[in-house]
């Protein structure tokens, strides 16, 4: 992140130079405030996801889910959110206090996710939904690096990570 910088983020966000500066004081406590708005944002998109998911009956409504979740992750203002998410969790190797922030956690997405697992008699639905939910995020990190919008490569990839995580 040796991008980030308090008249970079003025400069980007189109505010006289020093705005940030005035508000975050170190360039450490301007990386958290993004970090913490990352994950907020996230946060907010999981729960709009969540909404859509209480209707998850069927492998296919749970692809269809993850599908979209990756498709908005991978294009527009999503991907940029991603590639920035990435570059913080590259930077929170060093910094436990960004670690603390990013480290995943609980949301009504996961708990969706969780519940349709769990509904369809899958062994350790908890570790079942982490390694889905994990490769999903590979999914998005391999899109998002590749310049590639989730919509060019179809859903088969996704379609074969349900698949196992619903093997008994």
């Amino acid at each position: 992140m040796r991008g980030l910088t308090h008249r970079a983020v003025d400069a980007a966000a189109g505010l006289p130079t020093g705005t940030t500066s005035a508000y975050f004081r170190t360039r450490s406590a301007l990386l958290t405030a993004l970090v913490r708005r990352l994950v907020e944002l996230d946060q907010a998109e999981l729960g709009r996801a969540a909404a859509q998911a209480s209707a998850l009956r069927t492998p296919a409504d749970l692809v269809d889910g993850l599908a979209a979740l990756v498709a908005a992750r991978t294009g527009g203002a999503g991907r940029r959110r991603s590639l920035a998410r990435y570059a913080c969790v590259l930077e929170s190797v060093r910094d436990p206090e960004l670690r603390d922030i990013l480290v995943p956690r609980e949301n009504p997405g996961r708990d969706a996710v969780r519940a349709f697992l769990a509904g369809r008699g899958v062994a350790d639905p908890e570790a079942r939904t982490l390694t889905l939910l994990a490769c999903v995020d590979g999914l998005v990190l391999d899109r998002v690096v590749a310049g590639e919008e989730a919509v060019v490569r179809g859903t088969e990839q996704i379609e074969g990570l349900v698949a196992a995580a619903l093997r008994p």
